[in-house]
């Protein structure tokens, strides 16, 4: 049987599909354009046909997940509207929706250990739906006399690095207790933890 042969734009996203999981394994630095073209199955002068270098070729990896952004306006009207009951929704939406691709949790991982505009663009456009939400409400729960002073800036990175690490922890933890954890509760107790610390009411149902 004669294979088909793949336009470049079917072979640009065929490397970036392919390269997506040797990067999510090893980073950037853990491995050569060898080792991407051997499994994408062609030469290595390929790769560098679609991407001038490695460096290039992992940019657009990370670019593509950047381009990723949960749409929350469904969430925010589905129920409840008080702060505390639509941040979960939203933490439930983006907790599920990252749980299912471990593979752009490791990337994201690795990410932060280069400094570049590719990965900025990654963490602003990932946190940035909890951020500004965190930070307006709080700030009109403040002016309300609702909620104790804080500074929301702080408040907004401390919900973000609370999610983060339950992320990282639940989506590529080996350890067979992680699996047995019922996500929507162990999502519904990292808000309250966080509405506790902010002066609150914690969600009890």
């Amino acid at each position: 049987m004669i294979k088909k042969r793949l336009s470049a734009e079917e072979r640009r996203a065929s490397i970036l599909a392919l390269s997506k999981g040797l990067f999510a394994q090893f980073g950037l630095h853990g491995v050569s354009v060898g080792t991407i073209a051997k499994a994408c199955n062609v030469y290595p002068a390929v790769i560098y046909q679609h991407f001038p270098s490695k460096e290039a070729l992992y940019e657009a990896v990370l670019n593509e997940y950047a381009c990723k952004r949960e749409e929350y306006i469904d969430v925010i009207l589905s129920g409840p509207s008080d702060f505390a009951n639509v941040l979960f929704r939203m933490t439930q939406v983006y907790v599920k929706s990252r749980l299912v691709d471990p593979d752009a949790i490791r990337i994201e991982l690795h990410s932060a250990l280069y400094d570049n505009k590719s990965t900025e663009s990654l963490f602003i456009n990932q946190w940035k739906g909890f951020t500004d939400y965190i930070e307006f409400s709080l700030e009109e729960m403040i002016d309300e006399k609702e909620i104790p002073e804080s500074d929301i800036r702080l408040a907004g990175l401390l919900y973000t690095g609370l999610l983060r690490e339950f992320i990282y922890t639940m989506g590529i933890s080996r350890e067979k207790h992680y699996s047995d954890i019922n996500i929507d509760y162990a999502t519904k107790e990292l808000v309250n933890m966080f509405l506790r610390a902010v002066g609150i009411k914690p969600l009890n149902w």
